[in-house]
């Protein structure tokens, strides 16, 4: 099992012109004392699905579908009857449904079979008991009833009502917001998007990792003040910086103090945003040294969040690349860079400079990248593809798995990968 599993995690910003999915069903893992590189453009929506995972999103977003779980537990899950809905207003079909019905209860035996549901075990009856229903619906006879879409809506209401009358959701919610609070910093860190702003002015930079020891640490003040020092020393600075305040650091400083403040209650997993961003060549460089050297020393599992490609193929096991809200190839960093299977990796890789070998001309990827409010049909990287068929336009591909663990959203994956199409 792995350190942390995302299944179908659909997330989507409410703006004025309507929802931009952001993240849009998103399935992804992270094993442990591994890490895994998660790449693409800007806007592609990498940053959402960290803060997805550590629930720190903006109230303009929502959780549509999907659960999370970390270490084996759920700490994050939709509501059966919101998972519904959604599949409901968007397609209707009893395919989709079925096929939401069935994830649900594979995650349902897995709790059944680990005890994992803690908190959550009413949603989980209540969830069985709805699967049933609608199971019944989806039989010989209810797949061809004209009212298909009309029964299932009265359904799902009339579970929605139940749930709200047997048990307060409210009280469910609280708890787990309770377990997510517990969680961050403790077991899951975030080394955030942008250093130079991210430590408060105003305070000493050891006093806001000291608050983060405190909060999540039984430490008595000396304890605390000793494990600032160590995490300084870690990170290659002096004990006696961590009295300085922010203004007083370098860029490169105030990253490593960054880092220092993920590592200080000894987290299992740290997800870094953008580690390098705005450092020169020189400190990026030594930055990420400090990064490898300290997920071998202290056996962590991490997952790196960039544009930048290359930053993937110095600290990477594994690679994930993200475009218009959907992972389109992931698998072995090495198998990946070798032989792309996507459209859209192959011109990552083809945009991007390679000093060992021979010196060519960089390949643009035409077009830009689709409004999420309204992404295209089918694959939603038709419109730049130079491969695209008529089938990209109108159906969207599933992930194909081209060799062991590495997988590709394209129709024609597998042509691709074994060269057949240039």
């Amino acid at each position: 099992m792995a350190l942390l599993e995302i299944s179908d995690l659909r997330t989507y910003y409410t703006v004025r012109k309507g929802e931009v999915r952001a993240v849009d069903g998103v399935n992804f893992y992270a094993e442990r004392g591994k890490t895994v590189g998660l790449v693409g453009e800007s806007g592609c929506g990498k940053t959402t699905l960290a803060f997805g995972i550590l629930q720190l999103l903006p109230r303009n977003a929502r959780v549509v579908t999907g659960e999370i779980r970390f270490n084996g537990e759920i700490v994050y899950r939709a509501t059966l009857t919101n998972e519904l809905a959604f599949h409901l207003n968007r397609d209707g079909t009893p395919e989709s449904i079925q096929a939401a019905i069935e994830r649900r209860k594979r995650s349902l035996d897995l709790d059944r079979t680990t005890q994992a549901g803690g908190i959550l075990w009413p949603l989980l009856q209540e969830d069985a008991y709805l699967i049933e229903d609608v199971e019944k619906l989806l039989g010989e006879n209810g797949r061809n009833r004209e009212d298909f879409k009309e029964t299932l809506a009265d359904l799902i209401d009339r579970h929605a009502r139940s749930m709200n009358r047997g048990f307060t959701r409210r009280s469910i919610r609280r708890a787990l917001e309770a377990r997510m609070s517990a969680l961050r910093w403790s077991e899951v860190s975030m080394i955030f998007q942008g250093a130079m702003s991210a430590f408060n002015p105003v305070y000493r930079v050891g006093d806001q990792i000291e608050e983060a020891i405190k909060v999540h640490m039984e430490l008595t003040a000396e304890e605390r003040e000793a494990r600032v020092a160590e995490l300084f020393e870690l990170v290659g600075m002096r004990p006696e910086r961590a009295k300085e305040y922010p203004h007083e650091f370098s860029g490169g400083m105030k990253q490593r103090a960054m880092i220092a403040m993920a590592l200080a209650c000894k987290p299992d997993l740290v997800i870094a945003d953008e580690p390098t961003t705005a450092l020169d060549v020189i400190m990026q460089d030594r930055i990420l040294a400090e990064v490898r050297d300290l997920q071998r020393e202290l056996n962590l599992s991490m997952i790196i969040i960039t544009h930048d490609i290359s930053v993937v193929a110095e600290v990477s096991d594994r690679i994930a690349i993200m475009y218009a809200g959907e992972i389109v190839e992931e698998g072995p960093v090495v198998n990946v860079f070798d032989r792309p299977a996507h459209p859209y990796a192959i011109g990552l890789l083809g945009a991007f400079p390679n000093v060992k070998g021979p010196k060519k001309m960089l390949e643009a990827i035409p077009g830009s990248p689709p409004d999420l409010v309204n992404p295209p049909s089918g694959c939603r990287f038709h419109p730049r593809c130079r491969f695209a068929q008529d089938i990209c336009v109108r159906v969207a591909p599933p992930h194909i798995e081209v060799e062991s663990g590495h997988l590709a959203r394209c129709h024609f994956a597998k042509e691709i990968f074994q060269g057949d199409l240039a």
